[in-house]
């Protein structure tokens, strides 16, 4: 047959189908999420995401030297106290878990990229994102709270501060007062369209941030919509942010897509909990070959545009890498 195009010939040999692919991923745009959690001499394995866990501040050398050792050098740090109340004062205490886990990391793990979620979900009693009036987050009076949350963790050696509470306005609000502070060379990395999931199952298990009544749906984003979190992305650029994420990932790559075409901002993408504990229950039950289906989820990510990834399986894309298996 005379065919004169044939796309099968660039794909007939593995160099030639690594030197013509279009999509590639690297280390560097890696982010590991870890679970810092008061207490001492804890590695503790969170049920229902194997082979993830908790760790406190004198215990962080395990984890950090499995990271140092894949080459992942970029961390989303998530803080759980001791101790809760109405207000999360333990998320900007000075001698807070996450104020104290950012420290010993800036001291002992010097090359690694410190990122703090700043939100107060963890350290709220009632587990909701904000200050209550009544049964209702109050956005406004929250916004004084992130802030106190976003400057402690930058004073204790924080490089960019990452919020996920989704109140209106909090990116300009942070910004102006991190700039006011003397912190103006610090990123901010904005949760721009994260939607009300159950995907977060995992997550609030291992945070213990479960919200003691309702839900979230009057703040995170409802599943169905697609404008919306343009709108939101949208905000949060005009408001000063130097990242936006979307949050899932997996269902929601289409919002990926549209966000990086429409923008020239970074875009980071959020592998939850749920996405990495379905993939390692269905390799568990022997469904699925759980490295390759790892390898594929990521790579579908950053073909829809994502420009940075957080995962928990952020080693293991490493090796893989390393191996030649994705790249």
């Amino acid at each position: 047959m005379n065919l004169l195009n044939r796309p099968r010939r660039l794909r007939t040999s593995d160099s030639l189908r690594k030197m013509v692919r279009e999509t590639r991923i690297s280390k560097e745009s890696l982010i590991y999420p870890l679970f810092a959690v008061d207490g001492e001499g804890i590695v503790e394995e969170i049920p229902s995401m194997e082979g993830q866990y908790r760790y406190s501040v004198d215990r962080l050398s395990v984890i950090m030297d499995r990271l140092m050792e894949a080459g992942v050098e970029k961390i989303l740090l998530f803080g759980i106290p001791a101790h809760k109340d109405g207000y999360g004062s333990q998320a900007y205490d000075e001698n807070g878990i996450i104020q104290r886990a950012v420290r010993y990391i800036r001291e002992y793990y010097p090359s690694v990229y410190v990122i703090t979620d700043v939100c107060m979900c963890e350290y709220t009693s009632h587990g909701h994102c904000g200050i209550l009036d009544g049964e209702y987050v109050d956005n406004d009076k929250t916004l004084e709270y992130l802030n106190r949350i976003a400057l402690s963790h930058v004073r204790a050696g924080a490089h960019m501060v990452a919020p996920s509470d989704m109140m209106d306005g909090r990116i300009g609000a942070m910004r102006q007062a991190l700039d006011e502070a003397g912190f103006e060379t610090v990123p901010v990395m904005a949760y721009s369209a994260k939607y009300a999931s159950a995907f977060y199952g995992p997550f609030r298990e291992a945070a213990g941030s479960a919200p003691a009544f309702g839900d979230r749906k009057s703040y995170q984003m409802d599943y169905h919509n697609r404008k919306e979190a343009l709108k939101e992305v949208k905000l949060d650029i005009e408001e000063g942010a130097d990242i936006v994420m979307v949050k899932p990932a997996l269902s929601y790559l289409d919002i990926i897509r549209e966000v990086a075409d429409r923008h020239d901002l970074p875009v980071a993408a959020y592998s939850v909990s749920g996405e990495y504990a379905m993939i390692k229950a269905a390799a568990k039950a022997g469904h699925i070959d759980e490295e390759k289906v790892m390898c594929e989820s990521a790579v579908s990510i950053y073909r829809a545009g994502a420009d940075i990834l957080i995962t928990y399986y952020a080693m293991e894309l490493a090796g893989c890498m390393d191996q030649g298996k994705i790249g």
